[in-house]
């Protein structure tokens, strides 16, 4: 792992793709103008997120329009950029997908949502996913000039059996492009984000949307980055933000040493997640 500044652009998300992706990428080119490295966007960054909406704006990837504006942005500013989510076709299918772009434009890594938000909680939401999207299936990690870096997508924060795989499989960094709710967002989001990144000694960068006015759902916002240690090293409100961190390999080491839970398991009582990669 080399020492990087990552950044992660809490956008409000509106109505209209094309709107979106000039937001998206007026901000990504501003974070690159100060220097970041790493620039990260957030779930469903390229549409609102409305379950009904998904089959109209899913897009392949690649060479649909979103990875094309991604693909040329991380070319012209030679930088690596996770691009959020969007919703992708493939066949009859509509995936929650994440990205990762290297400095050249390439594709670097794709990550489908492996876990579907269907849940119907007591004085709470209701959302069932699985109407609308396929689930992934698979670990996705991949080793950059960064370092290695897993990619998750919201719901799958949830299942920690996932992050170990990651970790298990080299991830030194995971990024989650999320929009937990208003209802699991104050409850949930930091100390699942916390305890993801201490038990398995990673950083974790978590890009959420913003809540957009007259948008349908309620997104909790809460942008952060969170070290190998636990501690949240940078972290925004509920209102659209930039937030930046400097990631330091010497601290995902010094923790490491501090805390080898990795190399003091004992998968010969409980059994190993393999690194099924993406």
């Amino acid at each position: 792992m080399e020492r990087f500044t990552i950044t992660l652009i809490q956008m409000a998300v509106g109505p209209e793709r094309e709107d979106n992706l000039q937001n998206a990428a007026g901000a990504v080119r501003r974070a690159a103008g100060a220097g970041a490295d790493l620039v990260v966007l957030p779930e469903m960054f390229s549409c609102p997120y409305e379950a009904e909406r998904f089959h109209e704006l899913a897009e392949p990837i690649p060479g649909g329009p979103s990875s094309r504006m991604l693909a040329s942005l991380a070319r012209e500013l030679g930088i690596h950029i996770a691009g959020g989510s969007i919703p992708e076709r493939d066949g009859d299918r509509v995936f929650n997908t994440a990205t990762l772009w290297g400095p050249s434009g390439d594709l670097l890594l794709i990550h489908r949502k492996v876990h579907l938000f269907d849940v119907n909680i007591p004085g709470g939401i209701r959302f069932t996913e699985s109407a609308v999207l396929s689930a992934g299936d698979a670990i996705s990690v991949v080793r950059t000039p960064l370092g290695t870096i897993g990619l998750a997508v919201c719901y799958d924060l949830r299942f920690p059996e996932l992050f170990r795989a990651m970790a298990l499989a080299g991830a030194e960094l995971v990024i989650l492009p999320g929009a937990f709710n208003t209802t699991t967002g104050p409850a949930h989001w930091e100390v699942l984000l916390r305890a993801r990144a201490v038990e398995n000694t990673i950083y974790l960068a978590a890009c959420s949307p913003a809540p957009h006015p007259g948008g349908r759902y309620p997104a909790w916002g809460h942008s952060m980055v969170v070290d190998p240690w636990g501690d949240v090293v940078a972290a925004a409100g509920r209102a659209p933000a930039t937030i930046t961190a400097r990631l330091d390999p010497g601290r995902l080491e010094s923790v490491r040493r501090a805390l080898p839970v990795l190399e003091q398991r004992r998968p010969d009582l409980y059994g190993d997640p393999g690194p099924n990669r993406g």
